[in-house]
């Protein structure tokens, strides 16, 4: 009997975790606008892990190398000023990133958006901002 229940609550685990881990999967991400491009994936990090937030992996592209304009990406933490991860002109970089508010263990709200930085005399394109928000 002893062994009946303790392979019941084992099987209950082991079947729970599955459901947990296909919550917390991995999405396509891409976000586009003239002369920037992003392909990637995102997932939110459970809130046992530190640092707790949306971990976000992929390419920063320039896709419009002959304009001479530098690319970024834009993140925004709930509470916090805009961050950024810049480019490089005529190249793409990687990124890997986990997006997180430090003073709580579970981060609930990011926004991100890719620009094309077109110098101080002119204003930045950037795509439609995103809002990613944990369930």
């Amino acid at each position: 009997m002893r062994k009946l229940a303790t392979a019941v609550v084992a099987a209950g685990l082991f079947f729970g975790g599955m459901g947990v881990a296909v919550a917390d999967s991995e999405h396509t991400l891409r976000m586009t606008d003239p002369g920037v491009e992003f392909v990637g994936t995102y997932q939110w990090e459970s809130a046992s892990k530190v640092p707790s937030g949306l971990h976000v992996k992929g390419e920063l592209k320039d896709s419009s190398p002959e304009d001479g304009h530098n690319v970024y990406l834009r993140s925004k933490v709930a509470g916090y000023p805009w961050g950024r991860i810049k480019g490089v002109q005529r190249k793409n970089i990687k990124v890997n990133e986990v997006f997180f508010d430090g003073a709580v263990l579970k981060t609930r709200d990011v926004r991100l958006q890719v620009c094309r930085d077109r110098g101080s005399l002119r204003p930045d394109n950037c795509s439609p901002e995103r809002l990613f928000t944990r369930r």
